[in-house]
């Protein structure tokens, strides 16, 4: 009985990925996955793995290892406006005041949400509908919040 993980996680996507070999066709299972504690913990992880299964579990340990700590004002919002860059993807997350809720689309919600963000706007603005870049743009605009809001995990 395994004991139970502080972090809540979201399965993001599950892609068929295929590999070309002398025999055929062979297949692999790319999974990410979005991990949180909600008090301010996010990582995101990428993992294939011959079946569904193994590759959620190999891309949890990813998300722990690349896991950021953003330290949130009044425990609802962030300090200020940001807006980010991931390869194609860009992302603007405006603090909200207290009460507004989350106001986000695709993945820039689920790693809001998995922060732990309660009061925030936030738009997709790349013509992108990636959603692993998307949500590495969130990732990307929380760490440019200003110091001593953010604090990165040194490993």
């Amino acid at each position: 009985m395994k004991p139970k993980s502080e972090f809540r996680e979201k399965v993001l996507e599950v892609r068929r990925v295929t590999r070309v070999m002398a025999g055929g066709k062979r297949f692999s299972f790319r999974t990410t996955v979005v991990l949180g504690d909600g008090k301010g913990r996010v990582g995101i992880g990428i993992a294939k793995g011959l079946d569904v299964a193994a590759s959620v579990e190999k891309a949890k340990r990813q998300a722990q290892k690349n896991m950021i700590t953003v330290i949130l004002k009044d425990n609802r919002t962030i300090p200020h406006d940001v807006e980010a860059k991931y390869s194609a993807a860009r992302v603007r997350i405006k603090p909200a005041r207290p009460n507004h809720g989350l106001i986000a689309g695709g993945s820039a919600r689920v790693v809001l949400e998995l922060v732990g963000i309660k009061d925030i706007s936030a738009k997709v603005l790349g013509r992108t509908s990636n959603k692993l870049t998307n949500a590495m743009a969130t990732i990307e605009a929380l760490k440019k919040l200003q110091k001593p809001y953010i604090e990165e995990k040194k490993s």
